[in-house]
């Protein structure tokens, strides 16, 4: 499986760092079209300013643990080795017990933190995620068919809302065939977190409302991995297409 990706050094949501001062910040996307069926899905990194929301009707919420782990892959890393990568992560899902949906991939071009894949896994609760790390068969994925091949990772996790419908919590259906996942992560400054902070991200909800056309799913959160903290928040959006994130930006 082979998923290209894309990468924006600009700025992206800069109502956030009005808002709220950043120290850190890092934003991958990667398009993930035909990834259901397992047909040539790809990845892109970009960089936005606006937020759109799901298609589906904003009712009743299910909370959702998201989890997304960028990877630095050495330079000499052949096609059948990043293969073999990719599809142990992603068929982890089938061996392990709390994992939702999954969406992975290579990001293509140059980007400020050097990343160069990226994985995105949704869990039911928290403590899914905590028997995920700890699982024998995932850090046998990790120790035989990823690090060999990488010298850098970092995994955050927050938790979410998102609509309570089998379509949209399990990430399924024609919606969900084909786009472009979005990620960003922040490090805010110690002295915008709080009400600072939930004003933005109440902020980047609303805004992400006024644009269904362009979004299929969009959640945000803060970070609670300790091995991460340089981040402490997190956004994954789901863009209808490749164009949508640059459409959305240029609005």
């Amino acid at each position: 499986m082979l998923l290209e990706a894309l990468t924006s050094t600009a700025p992206s949501f800069p109502s956030f760092r009005r808002q709220c001062p950043t120290t850190l910040s890092c934003h991958v996307s990667f398009d993930v079209s035909g990834l259901n069926t397992r047909r040539n899905p790809t990845m892109k990194v970009t960089a936005c300013s606006k937020v759109e929301s799901s298609s589906f009707p904003l009712e009743k919420k299910r909370k959702v643990v998201e989890h997304v782990c960028l990877l630095k892959a050495k330079q000499v890393l052949s096609d059948k080795d990043e293969k073999d990568m990719l599809d142990y992560l992603y068929t982890s899902q089938y061996q392990m017990r709390g994992i939702v949906a999954v969406s992975l991939g290579r990001i293509s071009n140059d980007n400020v933190e050097n990343y160069t894949h990226a994985v995105f896994m949704r869990f039911q609760t928290k403590a899914d995620v905590t028997k995920f790390y700890e699982n024998p068969f995932y850090s046998k994925v990790l120790k035989e068919h990823v690090m060999p091949y990488c010298h850098d990772l970092v995994n955050v996790d927050y938790e979410s809302e998102v609509e309570d419908d089998m379509l949209p919590i399990f990430r399924k259906g024609e919606e969900f065939n084909y786009g472009v996942e979005f990620v960003h992560l922040f490090a805010f400054d110690d002295s915008a977190l709080g009400a600072p902070v939930e004003d933005a991200l109440a902020s980047l909800e609303k805004l992400r409302k006024e644009f269904p056309s362009l979004i299929v799913q969009s959640t945000q959160g803060s970070n609670f991995n300790l091995s991460s903290k340089e981040y402490t928040h997190a956004v994954v959006t789901r863009f209808r297409s490749c164009r949508s994130p640059f459409k959305f930006c240029n609005m």
